[in-house]
């Protein structure tokens, strides 16, 4: 359960990345399942993201329809990071650049979803 929540907080941040309209929200459910995978990385317990990890959030960012969705994203994963003990932020920075994600935004636990654009 803690991996998921941990994996819901880097999804959110991928879904900062695309920008578009629509009224669809993402359940942190999804969240959860896709960035399960990326929790290793975020511990310090592997060295790079897994290729289920990056395949994962590459998918949750493609799936953002909207600033709604980013931001409820955003709020699922920043829930799920505070159930695992051991998650770096300087971590969680690094993710983007290692699964070749542009993101327009630092990456960070202390992130405030709501100023998400």
């Amino acid at each position: 359960m803690k991996n998921l929540l941990f994996s819901v907080f880097l999804l959110s941040l991928l879904f900062f990345f695309c920008a578009h309209v629509s009224d669809a929200t993402v359940p942190c459910s999804t969240v959860d399942m896709k960035a399960a995978s990326c929790v290793t990385f975020a511990t310090g317990k592997d060295a790079k993201p897994s290729a289920a990890c990056c395949s994962g959030l590459q998918q949750l960012a493609q799936s953002v329809k909207s600033v709604d969705d980013k931001k409820a994203i955003c709020r699922c994963l920043k829930a799920g990071v505070k159930n695992f003990a051991g998650v770096q932020d300087k971590l969680l920075s690094q993710i983007p650049s290692a699964c070749k994600i542009k993101v327009g935004f630092p990456i960070s636990i202390s992130i405030n979803c709501e100023t998400i654009h």
